[in-house]
């Protein structure tokens, strides 16, 4: 089985010789290969060699959030059937996931077999670059290829001002291209779409930063419901309330996703690193394999933080979002856990600890 030879009408939405031999055992029982273009509600729309179909998905494990059918998935429906089901969805290749908003400790698909992940950030408000630091944390975890889009380029005309903002979204992001783009004139737009055309790409981002615009700017139509965002704080309305994969006309596909409210991490300790890889790299040159970077004596981080080579909100960022890392991890790891009630005990008694021998040196 080849790539083309044998399902031509899904070349445009990424099926190749490698995803044709995945799926040799189910085209042996006379299934059909798909990609699946959205879900809602327990069913999902599959391009086929056949067309697109309409399948039930009740047959792929429908309780856990992170093995359910996602947009992006390729996966192996049947031929014909009213309803007709998803059997089976074949290995991602990637994967991009946040924990949900529940209590309990659980993954959720937003993308899956993702070869670029769009962050897209709007220069209509200002910056705020923990939310990128925390989108970018989940996109390097997700194995995808990071970029930043600074949409709405058009609102900031002074270019020494869209210079210094892109250079400072640039520090925050080391190794991830960072492209202002404008959907209105054009500009960054050949950059983008030279990108997007080698692979799949999911554009990520808040409600209000663009998505839908960009979308359709790269479409070449307007096939995204775009509203007006607020001038008030830049957000707008949830105009896609789906995952949407869409085919690009230049090559590539684009899957859109709503707006972002809460991004919460998701065992992203490797993305997180990724991130602050200079940090990351300060920390190995510590004199301790277990220094905190707090008071500790041959602190590389401390010591770049003094002379200025680190700023302060980069180190408090970082460690935010190690220790939410921690803890989503240790929702599902006991001995996790109890590393961290035991560290919480050590660091109340040194505190204790100090408190006492402030007391004893008063009544000295």
């Amino acid at each position: 089985m080849t790539s083309t030879s044998v399902f031509p009408a899904l070349a445009p939405y990424g099926w190749d010789s490698a995803w044709a031999d995945a799926f040799t055992p189910y085209d042996a029982e006379g299934l059909l290969p798909g990609r699946v273009l959205r879900v809602d509600r327990g069913q999902c729309d599959v391009v086929t060699a056949d067309g697109v179909v309409r399948a039930d998905t009740a047959f792929v494990t429908p309780h856990d959030p992170m093995r359910v059918v996602c947009t992006g998935d390729w996966v192996a429906v049947e031929p014909a059937g009213n309803p007709r089901y998803v059997r089976t969805y074949l290995p991602r290749r990637t994967a991009f996931v946040r924990s949900t908003s529940s209590k309990r400790s659980e993954g959720q698909i937003l993308a899956a077999n993702v070869d670029h992940a769009i962050v897209a950030v709007s220069l209509a408000v200002e910056l705020d670059l923990g939310r990128i630091e925390r989108f970018l944390a989940l996109a390097w975890e997700s194995g995808a290829q990071p970029l930043v889009v600074l949409t709405k380029a058009d609102l900031v005309p002074d270019a020494v001002t869209l210079s210094h903002l892109v250079q400072d979204v640039e520090t925050t992001a080391p190794g991830v291209p960072v492209l202002p783009v404008s959907a209105v004139d054009g500009d960054g737009l050949d950059v983008l779409v030279a990108v997007v055309s080698g692979g799949t790409s999911v554009l990520l981002g808040q409600s209000g930063a663009g998505k839908s615009t960009l979308a359709n700017a790269l479409l070449g139509e307007d096939v995204m419901e775009v509203q007006a965002a607020r001038d008030v704080d830049g957000k707008g309305r949830h105009t896609t309330t789906t995952r949407n994969l869409l085919a690009l006309p230049g090559g590539g596909v684009l899957i859109d996703t709503p707006g972002l409210r809460g991004v919460g991490l998701w065992d992203a300790e490797t993305g997180v690193g990724q991130v602050f890889s200079e940090i990351e790299e300060l920390a190995g040159q510590c004199r301790f394999q277990d220094c905190a970077h707090e008071s500790e004596p041959g602190c590389a981080v401390r010591s770049a933080l003094e002379a200025g080579e680190l700023s302060e909100r980069r180190l408090e960022s970082y460690r935010k979002l190690m220790r939410e890392n921690r803890w989503i991890v240790a929702k599902t790891d006991a001995r996790l856990r109890a590393e961290i009630k035991k560290d919480w005990k050590r660091k109340g008694a040194e505190g204790r600890a100090a408190m006492e021998a402030k007391r004893g040196g008063r009544w000295r």
